[in-house]
């Protein structure tokens, strides 16, 4: 195994509500708040996807917003991660056999880091950036 290279800038996170029910919006605005201050180690929210390195995307992918979020993965620079926040986004959730779900956001984009609750705590959601940052110096350091 070869030894990895740090990521060496600041983590950028875009955020894609792809038809969840603002519970997973809550605990990522709880998680942004200074009680927890991402911000210090440089992780923060931006509003360009062009701008992002990871993805979070909540809620079941609707049928409305199928393309729209394979458009924001696209617009996207490399190396990438995408972050799946909640339940809803991993499984369906409560809304897995409605009819206007185009499914989970694994069978949309592909997601490499999963945050499993309903909703997350903050501090789960934390661990899942960190996880993903873990991530992103692999692919930076050569390995996939």
């Amino acid at each position: 195994m070869k030894p990895t290279k740090a990521f060496n800038r600041s983590l950028w996170a875009f955020h894609m509500n792809s038809g969840s029910c603002n519970g997973c919006e809550i605990e990522i605005v709880a998680a942004i708040t200074p009680r927890y201050d991402p911000e210090r180690f440089g992780i923060k929210l931006v509003g360009s996807p062009k701008h992002a390195d990871l993805l979070l995307v909540t809620g079941p992918v609707v049928g409305k917003m199928k393309d729209r979020l394979v458009r924001v993965y696209e617009q996207m620079p490399d190396p990438k991660v995408v972050m799946c926040v909640g339940t809803c986004g991993i499984s369906g959730g409560v809304f897995y056999d409605s009819y206007n779900l185009a499914g989970p956001v694994d069978q949309v984009v592909p997601v490499d880091v999963y945050v499993v609750g309903c909703p997350p705590r903050p501090e789960a959601i934390i661990h899942g950036v960190v996880t993903a940052l873990a991530k992103l110096e692999r692919i930076e350091g050569g390995e996939h």
